[in-house]
């Protein structure tokens, strides 16, 4: 595996961790979470693919700039990378808000560059209103209240913040993983400096991209875990609605929480090579 960076539009230098060769797999992770773990991934598929995976600003080993945490600055930056990287026909795969970074990719700039997408547990629209149906709450899959995500952002800016995110992070996981396993996690998730964090929750939670799936029209897998904090039926339901697109939920002996590509990297790398081709 090699490191290297590469410079978005406005200057800020993205890390980049980089293995094997072939069709190019790009991996973009969640929000405060950092490339390192995809590790299973990159040691997993770097045999049959060129396996890239992307701090995004501030996050992990990348530049910490004091502007640009909203989701649109960030999917900018995933199209600075692809340009810099020179790759065409990308299967590309976001985690957790790295799936409204990508969703946001599309809505900006169409499959440019896109051969695949893979969309890991995220629901369409994190925050829910309280005018909605049963129904529409079930499939927008929001797990905040509105006020919610003003204590969380507080909380997380605040002098509990590392408290907070500890919390968080402790709680997309089953009780199978080991315990230094998740100190690892944390450890990346805190590479983030709270503050950003803070500002970048407080945009991703309102971020609705319903009227983004039904226009893909790309190959496009989803995957979700039955007990993940994301409920897994709004996932199943962003599937519904994308045209032609696969579906995989990873029950809870499999690992099916929210990281389940670390804690069954086995499977999810099967599946993605499976998808792939």
């Amino acid at each position: 595996m090699k490191q290297h960076r590469i410079t978005t539009s406005d200057g800020v230098g993205l890390n980049v961790l980089e293995a094997g060769s072939g069709k190019p797999l790009v991996l973009i992770p969640g929000w405060s979470q950092a490339a390192e773990q995809f590790k299973f991934q990159i040691e997993g598929l770097s045999d049959r693919y060129r396996v890239i995976a992307i701090d995004m600003r501030g996050h992990g080993d990348s530049d910490k700039p004091a502007h640009g945490y909203r989701i649109q600055r960030l999917a900018k930056d995933v199209w600075d990378a692809l340009r810099a990287l020179d790759l065409q026909d990308v299967t590309i795969l976001g985690h957790s808000m790295g799936c409204s970074v990508l969703w946001c990719y599309f809505d900006l700039f169409g499959a440019e560059r896109i051969g695949r997408f893979v969309f890991c547990d995220e629901p369409p629209f994190l925050t829910s209103n309280p005018a909605w149906s049963e129904e529409e709450t079930t499939n927008a899959g929001a797990i905040f209240a509105p006020d919610a995500v003003t204590g969380t952002a507080n909380a997380l800016a605040g002098p509990d913040g590392v408290a907070t995110s500890k919390g968080f992070v402790g709680g997309m996981v089953t009780s199978a993983m080991p315990k230094e396993q998740l100190e690892w996690m944390i450890d990346c998730n805190l590479k983030f400096p709270r503050a950003h964090s803070a500002a970048l929750i407080y945009n991703h939670c309102h971020q609705d991209w319903r009227d983004v799936m039904p226009r893909i029209k790309v190959p496009t897998l989803y995957i979700g875990g039955r007990v993940s904090l994301v409920p897994w039926k709004s996932v199943a339901w962003s599937a519904s609605v994308t045209p032609g697109a696969r579906l995989e939920i990873f029950e809870e002996a499999e690992g099916g929480q929210h990281f389940m590509f670390v804690e069954n990297p086995a499977k999810f790398n099967r599946i993605l090579a499976e998808f792939i081709g």
